[in-house]
């Protein structure tokens, strides 16, 4: 049985770690973790620390380390430029990348954007999706867990892709294959997804310098694109 995982930002490695916070209290009252069960805890920066429980507390749990690695972040790094959407698909599109692997996510308020982040919705808004990506690393078993960006507009997008090293814009109107891209052997590639209403003209040319890519005939979802790119790159 593979054991549980939990987070704790200032993990450090010694002969027993102790958790502590809402990651105890989810330990001990949610998952009732008992002495001698298998654990394992992360700093979600690829310090991954396995071990048994050896003592509990109401709001805190002690584990005796058997074994302590730091995993290497990948060369090539998959960034989710993901459009704020209705409902929960936004949120469901980035718990799936984050299980496929993405180092980071960046929320984007498109034109076309029901959902907006305005005055305080940015700061809570931000937060929230970085916990639903820490929840789904934990669930994933993943050592590294993506950093949620503050929310772009389409302006700021448009300055911020030279910083990437490949930026692919999924769209109907795009000529190229994803089949037929081309990847770097490292660096960060950006993928492009835009709302349920789709991505503006204005804004297609705004984001002109990425790679404009077209999945095929079959129109798939905000929640979807994404993680489907994704799975595409990173599982073939």
């Amino acid at each position: 049985m593979v054991e549980p995982l939990f987070f704790q930002a200032d993990l450090k490695s010694g002969d027993t770690v102790t958790l502590t916070g809402e990651e105890a209290k989810h330990a001990v009252s949610v998952r009732r973790m008992r002495i001698g069960e298998a654990i394992a805890v992360t700093n979600g920066a690829g310090l991954k620390i396995r071990g048994t429980v050896s003592a509990l507390e109401k709001n805190s749990l002690t584990l005796e380390v058997l074994e302590t690695t730091q995993d290497v972040a990948p060369d090539l790094k998959f960034v989710l430029v993901q459009a704020l959407a209705k409902g929960d698909r936004d949120e469901l599109a980035i718990q799936a990348a984050t299980e496929l692997g993405v180092s980071e996510v960046i929320p984007w308020q498109a034109d076309r954007s029901v959902s907006i982040w305005e005055g305080k919705k940015r700061e809570t808004g931000r937060n929230r999706w970085q916990q639903i990506v820490l929840e789904a690393a934990k669930q994933s078993l993943r050592s590294f867990v993506p950093k949620v960006h503050e929310v772009q507009s389409t302006a700021e997008l448009s300055k911020s892709l030279s910083s990437f090293d490949m930026a692919i814009l999924l769209d109907l109107s795009g000529t190229k294959n994803l089949k037929d891209m081309k990847l770097p052997t490292e660096g960060r590639i950006a993928i492009i997804v835009g709302p349920e209403g789709g991505i503006s003209s204005e804004e297609l040319e705004r984001l002109s310098s990425a790679e404009l890519v077209s999945l095929g005939a079959n129109v798939l979802r905000t929640s979807t694109a994404g993680p489907a790119v994704l799975a595409a790159l990173t599982l073939s």
